[in-house]
């Protein structure tokens, strides 16, 4: 046993919320796969992407929550208040450029990560992995 596989024995919560692989855990075509999530994850963090009160977009995948719009993120240090605002268009910061480079939450390179994520997903699953998108209550 690697050093490596010494550790991750050691943190079961890891192990848990990895993809189950070896044998056994063969997809389409006897197919492997090595993923971060396991296939419960893998359906909640899909079910919130394909959701277009969250991340969904008619333009692509957003990079951050459209649940920020109404519900911006705030947190108090030192008595200064930061902020994580859902902001559609341009920046209200100049951190990010002010109005020259930051147009709006759909991000390319974010998105062609997720479609390469998704492709491995379907080779390994096929059509065998289906949610409801929306998700309907009982189907």
């Amino acid at each position: 046993m690697s050093s490596f596989q010494r550790r991750l024995h050691q943190m079961p919560e890891i192990l848990d919320s990895m993809h189950p692989t070896g044998p056994g855990h063969r997809g389409v075509a006897e197919r492997g796969i090595t993923a971060l999530v396991n296939p419960e994850r893998l359906r909640r963090i899909l079910t919130k992407m394909l959701d277009e009160n969250e991340f969904l977009s008619p333009h692509g995948i957003r990079s951050l929550s459209k649940f920020h719009e109404r519900n911006p993120y705030v947190l108090h240090v030192g008595g200064q208040e930061y902020r994580v605002d859902y902001l559609p268009a341009e920046s209200n910061t100049g951190m990010f450029g002010g109005n020259s480079n930051w147009r709006g939450p759909v991000w390319m390179p974010v998105n062609a990560l997720i479609i390469r994520a998704l492709l491995s997903f379907y080779l390994y699953y096929g059509d065998n992995l289906r949610l409801n998108v929306p998700p309907v209550p009982g189907r």
